[in-house]
Protein backbone atom coordinates (compact mmCIF):
# COMPACT_ATOMS: atom_id res chain seq x y z
CA UNK A 1 0.00 0.00 0.00
CA UNK A 2 1.52 3.34 -0.78
CA UNK A 3 2.16 6.32 1.57
CA UNK A 4 -0.57 8.35 0.26
CA UNK A 5 -3.29 5.37 0.32
CA UNK A 6 -2.43 4.61 3.88
CA UNK A 7 -2.63 8.38 4.53
CA UNK A 8 -6.53 8.25 3.03
CA UNK A 9 -6.93 5.26 5.55
CA UNK A 10 -6.68 6.92 8.46
CA UNK A 11 -7.93 10.24 7.84
CA UNK A 12 -10.93 8.16 6.41
CA UNK A 13 -10.35 6.00 9.86
CA UNK A 14 -10.41 9.35 12.00
CA UNK A 15 -13.26 10.98 10.43
CA UNK A 16 -15.80 7.85 11.10
CA UNK A 17 -14.62 7.65 14.51
CA UNK A 18 -14.95 10.84 15.44
CA UNK A 19 -17.91 11.52 13.33
CA UNK A 20 -19.23 8.63 15.46
CA UNK A 21 -18.80 10.08 18.53
CA UNK A 22 -19.86 13.51 17.66
CA UNK A 23 -23.07 11.73 16.72
CA UNK A 24 -24.27 10.33 20.36
CA UNK A 25 -21.81 13.21 22.50
CA UNK A 26 -24.37 15.74 22.49
CA UNK A 27 -27.61 14.21 22.43
CA UNK A 28 -27.88 10.71 23.95
CA UNK A 29 -30.94 9.79 23.62
CA UNK A 30 -33.50 10.77 21.35
CA UNK A 31 -35.83 11.49 23.68
CA UNK A 32 -33.81 14.01 25.29
CA UNK A 33 -35.34 17.31 25.18
CA UNK A 34 -33.56 20.13 22.98
CA UNK A 35 -34.34 23.13 25.20
CA UNK A 36 -31.84 23.81 27.74
CA UNK A 37 -32.57 22.30 31.03
CA UNK A 38 -32.52 26.03 32.58
CA UNK A 39 -35.55 26.55 30.19
CA UNK A 40 -37.23 23.68 30.21
CA UNK A 41 -40.20 23.96 32.07
CA UNK A 42 -41.40 27.45 30.79
CA UNK A 43 -41.09 26.12 27.36
CA UNK A 44 -43.11 23.10 28.50
CA UNK A 45 -45.92 25.23 29.79
CA UNK A 46 -46.38 27.02 26.29
CA UNK A 47 -49.34 25.26 24.69
CA UNK A 48 -50.32 25.94 21.16
CA UNK A 49 -52.62 29.10 20.68
CA UNK A 50 -54.36 27.95 17.37
CA UNK A 51 -56.94 24.27 17.69
CA UNK A 52 -56.15 21.85 15.83
CA UNK A 53 -58.52 22.34 12.89
CA UNK A 54 -58.81 21.10 9.33
CA UNK A 55 -57.58 24.67 8.27
CA UNK A 56 -55.03 25.12 10.50
CA UNK A 57 -53.51 21.44 9.87
CA UNK A 58 -54.36 21.40 6.08
CA UNK A 59 -52.00 25.08 6.53
CA UNK A 60 -49.28 23.32 8.35
CA UNK A 61 -49.32 20.65 5.77
CA UNK A 62 -48.90 23.06 2.81
CA UNK A 63 -45.81 24.82 4.85
CA UNK A 64 -44.44 21.25 5.59
CA UNK A 65 -44.41 20.51 1.76
CA UNK A 66 -43.76 24.10 0.62
CA UNK A 67 -41.45 26.77 1.63
CA UNK A 68 -40.76 25.39 4.95
CA UNK A 69 -38.76 22.99 3.62
CA UNK A 70 -39.85 19.99 6.46
CA UNK A 71 -39.47 17.33 3.80
CA UNK A 72 -36.84 17.60 2.80
CA UNK A 73 -34.97 16.23 5.53
CA UNK A 74 -38.07 14.72 7.59
CA UNK A 75 -39.46 13.26 4.75
CA UNK A 76 -42.94 13.02 3.22
CA UNK A 77 -43.94 10.36 5.47
CA UNK A 78 -42.53 12.01 8.77
CA UNK A 79 -39.95 9.32 9.70
CA UNK A 80 -36.81 11.52 8.22
CA UNK A 81 -34.14 10.51 5.81
CA UNK A 82 -31.18 8.67 7.04
CA UNK A 83 -27.72 11.10 7.31
CA UNK A 84 -24.56 10.70 8.98
CA UNK A 85 -24.86 12.12 12.95
CA UNK A 86 -27.99 13.15 14.54
CA UNK A 87 -30.79 11.47 11.47
CA UNK A 88 -33.91 13.96 11.32
CA UNK A 89 -36.38 13.30 13.86
CA UNK A 90 -38.97 10.30 13.12
CA UNK A 91 -42.38 12.58 13.49
CA UNK A 92 -44.15 8.68 13.29
CA UNK A 93 -42.60 7.95 16.84
CA UNK A 94 -45.77 7.89 19.54
CA UNK A 95 -43.44 7.69 22.27
CA UNK A 96 -41.66 10.83 21.09
CA UNK A 97 -45.15 12.40 20.42
CA UNK A 98 -46.22 12.07 24.06
CA UNK A 99 -43.22 13.09 25.24
CA UNK A 100 -42.69 16.37 22.99
CA UNK A 101 -44.58 19.39 24.46
CA UNK A 102 -46.07 21.82 21.66
CA UNK A 103 -43.98 24.99 23.37
CA UNK A 104 -40.93 22.44 22.73
CA UNK A 105 -41.15 21.84 18.90
CA UNK A 106 -41.92 25.64 18.16
CA UNK A 107 -38.60 26.34 20.65
CA UNK A 108 -37.08 24.20 18.26
CA UNK A 109 -38.44 26.01 15.17
CA UNK A 110 -37.25 29.25 16.86
CA UNK A 111 -33.96 28.19 17.68
CA UNK A 112 -33.20 25.13 15.67
CA UNK A 113 -31.76 22.17 17.56
CA UNK A 114 -27.98 22.13 19.10
CA UNK A 115 -26.08 19.15 17.67
CA UNK A 116 -27.93 18.65 14.99
CA UNK A 117 -28.60 19.91 11.34
CA UNK A 118 -31.94 21.18 12.49
CA UNK A 119 -31.67 25.29 11.19
CA UNK A 120 -33.50 27.75 12.75
CA UNK A 121 -37.14 28.29 10.59
CA UNK A 122 -39.32 30.59 12.84
CA UNK A 123 -38.55 33.52 11.55
CA UNK A 124 -36.04 33.04 8.83
CA UNK A 125 -38.52 31.35 6.50
CA UNK A 126 -41.97 31.03 7.82
CA UNK A 127 -43.70 32.87 10.58
CA UNK A 128 -44.78 31.99 14.27
CA UNK A 129 -47.96 31.53 13.28
CA UNK A 130 -46.95 29.28 10.26
CA UNK A 131 -44.83 27.17 12.90
CA UNK A 132 -47.97 26.63 14.90
CA UNK A 133 -49.66 25.32 11.33
CA UNK A 134 -46.29 23.05 11.15
CA UNK A 135 -46.58 21.57 14.72
CA UNK A 136 -50.46 20.54 13.97
CA UNK A 137 -49.57 19.03 10.93
CA UNK A 138 -46.44 17.28 12.56
CA UNK A 139 -48.57 15.85 15.06
CA UNK A 140 -50.27 13.91 12.54
CA UNK A 141 -48.04 11.36 11.74
CA UNK A 142 -48.25 9.93 14.83
CA UNK A 143 -47.97 6.15 14.81
CA UNK A 144 -47.96 6.20 11.08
Amino acid sequence: MSKLAQIIWIALIVFLVSGWQNAFAIHASIYEPRVPNEILAEIQEIENPYPATEEQIEAGRKIYFGKGLCVTCHSKNGKGVRIPGHSPRDFTNAKWQETRTDGEMMWVLRNGSPGTGMPVRVGKVITENEGWSVIHFIRTFEGK
